[in-house]
């Protein structure tokens, strides 16, 4: 597949879903470039934004299965891993599979789960295998999370550790459609009727060609120094008690990579790393007790402050 044909079908993609969205064609293309990178996605978000209907058009687009686990202060471990059961019939103990075994999996508030719960799915998410009872069972080869937590409401809830949150290649948010897009939404009525007659477009070999194409993008040396300059600004700047880490740096080129082919280029350029900086690191880094400054701000004083390379002619 070329960079061109990528684009196209990626274009395609991403209209698709956006017509049952609508308005949210950024957040799609972001969200696309997460799963061909082979990451997953945390929506930090208030609720009735899209965030359900957004994964549904996604595993619906990409022909993929899907399942969707609400999170409670009550859910175990095996209600999203599975557990092992006794077959009367058969006379011997079978693994049933839980929700967790699909392709596209929506963890719906997650932080609402206890920390062991949370612990069993990001676990499940580095791995991509689940060990019951001494057995190990792989998950599908192209399992995905989006995973959504409540900015608004903690109220009953386990915040994600710092630790837990570094194993989501982006954290982004849907937030609220211009007023161009919510009026045509108004119009369009309830999402759906238009997601039940949502048609798959990319087909399992088309997104494995896709993966593949990102896998290989080229990253030119001056590159990767401009990374590991802004890596280096992170870990020395006062306002963080910690900086990004070598597994954050490694999760802002793979996004990059899957972002230069959303956008139907073989090679990254500056502007992928600064797209993807902020959803990519800023999840990453802690800032200190009595900070003056977000992690975002921090980030973005960050970016300014790294020159830039420039592209040899």
């Amino acid at each position: 597949m070329t960079p061109e044909e990528a684009k196209t079908l990626i274009d395609a993609a991403v209209a698709h879903i956006d017509s049952v969205i609508v308005g949210k064609k950024q957040v799609i293309r972001m969200t696309i470039a997460a799963l061909l990178a082979g990451g997953h996605v945390l929506f930090e978000d208030i609720p009735g934004v899209g965030k359900t209907t957004l994964a549904k058009a996604l595993a619906r687009t990409f022909m993929g299965e899907f399942h969707r686990i609400q999170f409670t202060p009550d859910l175990l471990p095996s209600d999203i891993l599975g557990v092992t059961v006794f077959d009367q019939k058969l006379g011997s103990f079978r693994f049933q599979k839980g929700p967790v075994f699909t392709a596209f999996l929506l963890a719906d508030e997650i932080n609402r789960a206890t920390p062991r719960v949370q612990s069993a799915l990001l676990e499940a998410m580095a791995e991509r295998r689940v060990t019951i009872d001494d057995r190990t069972h792989d998950l599908p080869a192209d399992f995905f999370v989006l995973a959504t937590q409540n900015p608004v409401d903690y109220e009953g809830t386990y915040p994600l550790p710092e630790a837990q949150l570094d194993r989501f290649l982006m954290r982004l948010s849907v937030g609220y459609p211009d007023a161009t897009a919510e009026r045509e939404l108004l119009a369009l009525g309830a999402a759906a009727p238009r997601l039940e007659v949502l048609e798959p477009l990319v087909t399992l070999a088309q997104l494995e060609a896709l993966k593949g194409l990102a896998a290989t993008t080229a990253v030119a040396p001056s590159l990767l120094d401009y990374v590991m300059a802004l890596v280096l600004a992170t870990r020395a700047h006062p306002e963080l008690a910690t900086g990004v880490s070598p597994r954050g740096a490694l999760a802002l080129v793979a996004a990059a990579k899957a972002y230069a082919v959303v956008a139907g280029r073989d090679f990254v350029t500056p502007d992928d790393l600064q797209q993807m900086a902020p959803v990519v690191l800023t999840h990453r880094l802690l800032v200190r007790p009595g900070a003056t400054a977000t992690a975002a701000e921090v980030l973005a004083e960050c970016l300014a402050a790294t020159p830039v390379p420039v592209r040899e002619s």
